[in-house]
């Protein structure tokens, strides 16, 4: 098994960060210390956890860093809604993005839930 690096999700989710930060730049100034920091966090606390969670030694823990991914997402999900509310930016593609993450996300939750029980998973190189 690989590292986090090789998870599709992973990548998905880190290019997912990429286009929040270019988006919530663009966000008038005074947004600046509330909502472009805010979906900088919810953004980058997606892949983060993703990390996190593999970086574990059992499926339990790698399933409740997964579910915080999931918290994440839909956070910065009720962001963007937000934003495209406030008339700041279009972000239908970006919440699409996230639904598609969060989907995966909950498949490998499911993966993980209903293969054999493993008491620790070697750590990874």
């Amino acid at each position: 098994m690989g590292t986090y690096k090789d998870l599709d999700i992973w990548k998905e989710s880190m290019a997912l960060v990429r286009t929040v930060y270019k988006t919530s730049n663009q966000l008038p100034d005074t947004q600046k210390y509330s909502l472009v920091s805010q979906m900088q966090r919810s953004a980058i606390s997606i892949p983060s956890n993703i990390a996190e969670g593999s970086a574990r030694h059992t499926d339990k823990e790698t399933i409740q860093f997964l579910y915080i991914a999931l918290g994440s997402i839909a956070e910065l999900n009720t962001q963007l809604i937000l934003v495209e509310d406030l008339g700041y930016a279009e972000t239908q593609a970006l919440q699409n993005d996230c639904d598609r993450i969060r989907k995966k996300i909950l498949n490998l939750i499911k993966y993980l839930r209903t293969r054999p029980i493993q008491k620790k998973r070697p750590p990874t190189k």
